[in-house]
């Protein structure tokens, strides 16, 4: 008999966003004619489409893969073809950060180098997680047989834990701006989590899906931007929110050069050596047209088409977060990042409250209970929809809680 791994046993039963999509559909079954009026606010998914410089080098490249001369088959690397890693390390220094192409190895998406990436410690750490957090933090290390505790955000700490010296972790989890609370961490707050990380000898694992949101001079867009943050931190980047990649998948992490840990004979390993190994070994790489496509993103005419979806996006997060204000609901983010955290009205559980917009307005957005403990009485809206159902959305909601 084959053995299994029984730590999936210790997930819960379903994904965050697998149980939303359960209640929508039974909701739509037994009220078809109000299932009708649905408006989404609850995946992170965009709605606007790719720039269009991104298209033109995506077809240019699909068709150099019709000619024989241009054919290209697996790239030689595997981590990237140079083009676009020169790209990314282009992209880093426009704003601040010192990541040559060597450190970078392009992927399908963020999500899959959160989960990937634990494959290149052992079982048994000690993983330290804030709490709210996005899911695949803590259900890729429950997998792994790993220790999970948290670090805890909350309205008192503006949703941004700090590091509690008493507290030793050997894997770190950070995320800003914050999946689901969007909260940041400014420069002085994540100096002095890169402190505690090189005090624990610890690594961190810095999710900067969203760093293109970022409006605020003090906010850091890479957490190469803090002093030392190369000897003990990982980043994760994706271009699924900032480029409208969610349907064609590109992304990319940074391990550099100087992040070294020692293995249990005490000998130096260079982390991006082994993540190379596990790359190589399991990943075949982004094809060819996609990174073509990728590397548009960062000309100057693909940032500024780019941009204007951002600017859109921020819109809608302008209006939801007047509305909040409106109502009178606190609430975090909006500012740097295209989610807003706010707090369900009269003390709701989380869930509750999603099942309240559902049924009374039919409007989903996610409970903030399916990112951690600390999210029991908030409720995570996303500004990826059009300026016309979000205020639509605003509309109802006023109207309901109004009554």
């Amino acid at each position: 008999m084959a053995k299994l791994n029984e730590n999936f046993g210790n997930l819960k039963k379903n994904y965050l966003f697998i149980e939303i999509a359960k209640r929508i559909k039974a909701y739509s079954e037994q009220n078809p004619e109000k299932a009708k009026r649905l408006i989404r606010m609850g995946i992170g998914d965009v709605t606007l489409p790719l720039a269009p410089v991104v298209v033109e080098a995506m077809v240019k490249a699909s068709r150099e893969m019709g000619v024989k001369e241009t054919f290209r088959g697996y790239e030689d690397s595997g981590a990237g073809y140079d083009f676009l890693r020169e790209a990314v390390s282009g992209y880093y220094k426009s704003f601040g950060a010192d990541v040559s192409p060597d450190e970078i190895r392009i992927s399908d998406g963020a999500k899959s180098d959160c989960g990937n990436i634990i494959d290149i410690f052992g079982s048994g750490n000690v993983v330290l997680v804030t709490d709210p957090a996005y899911p695949v933090y803590v259900d890729s290390n429950i997998m792994n047989g790993n220790s999970v505790i948290f670090a805890n955000s909350t309205e008192e700490n503006g949703f941004a834990a700090m590091p509690d010296k008493s507290v030793h972790a050997d894997l770190i989890y950070l995320c800003s701006p914050n999946n689901p609370t969007g909260s940041v961490y400014t420069t002085e707050q994540l100096k002095e989590w890169v402190d505690y990380a090189l005090e624990n000898n610890a690594v961190i694992i810095y999710d900067a899906a969203y760093e293109a949101f970022i409006t605020e001079d003090n906010v850091p867009r890479s957490i190469f931007c803090i002093e030392n943050a190369k000897k003990c931190a990982i980043e994760i980047c994706s271009l699924s929110k900032t480029a409208s990649f969610t349907g064609t998948r590109c992304g990319y992490t940074v391990v550099p050069n100087d992040l070294i840990q020692k293995d249990s004979k005490g000998n130096d390993v260079r982390l991006c050596e082994i993540w190379g190994r596990r790359q190589g070994s399991k990943f075949n790489g982004v094809s060819y047209p996609v990174q073509r496509a990728a590397e548009a993103v960062f000309t100057p005419q693909g940032q500024k088409q780019c941009r204007e979806n951002i600017k859109y996006y921020q819109e809608n997060a302008r209006i939801i977060g007047s509305t909040c204000d409106e109502l009178g609901i606190k609430y975090t983010g909006g500012v740097n990042s295209p989610y807003i955290w706010l707090k369900c009205p009269n003390g709701m559980d989380s869930w509750d409250f999603f099942d309240m917009l559902l049924n009374e307005i039919q409007v989903v957005g996610t409970p903030g209970a399916g990112f951690g403990k600390n999210g029991a009485n908030w409720f995570r809206l996303t500004a990826f929809s059009t300026h016309e159902k979000t205020s639509e959305a605003m509309e109802r909601l006023k109207e309901l809680l109004k009554k």
